[in-house]
């Protein structure tokens, strides 16, 4: 029996739920989840341009298993690409960097290192999810 992978590090969760091809019609059963630890693979690589080694810290992985996960990530952006599919993020072994919250009514995400937050930073309202217990549910 394998052993459990060990939650990966996210630092900031992604802005978006996924992404919606254009033109294509019929297409809600070919959808392609991206974990958010290959999300967040990408962002750090491609986007914060960092060495692996550099991204492999951060996400509190080996340099080896940040190429698994990479790679694994390239190849569903490639084949959403060019299959015209759904792009959605969601899931995976993470845990977040500090705790983030979401507002419901204004829809504004926040972090804040206090243990308990009950009011939204940008509205004042109440309506708070926990971000890392969105992510981890599912």
């Amino acid at each position: 029996m394998p052993r459990r992978k060990r939650n990966r590090r996210i630092q900031v969760p992604p802005v978006i739920k996924g992404m919606s091809v254009y033109g294509v019609r019929g297409r809600k059963s070919n959808e392609v989840i991206l974990h958010l630890e290959e999300y967040e693979a990408i962002r750090l690589l491609d986007y914060q341009n960092l060495t692996q080694e550099e991204a492999a810290v951060f996400m509190d992985v080996s340099r080896p298993t940040l190429t698994r996960i990479y790679e694994e990530a390239r190849n569903k952006v490639a084949t959403a690409f060019v299959e015209g599919r759904d792009l959605i993020f969601r899931g995976g072994d993470i845990y977040f960097d500090k705790n983030w919250y979401k507002c419901n009514q204004c829809k504004a995400s926040f972090s804040d290192y206090s243990e308990e937050v009950t009011k939204c930073a940008v509205c004042s309202s109440d309506d708070l999810v926990s971000l890392n217990d969105y992510y981890t549910a599912e």
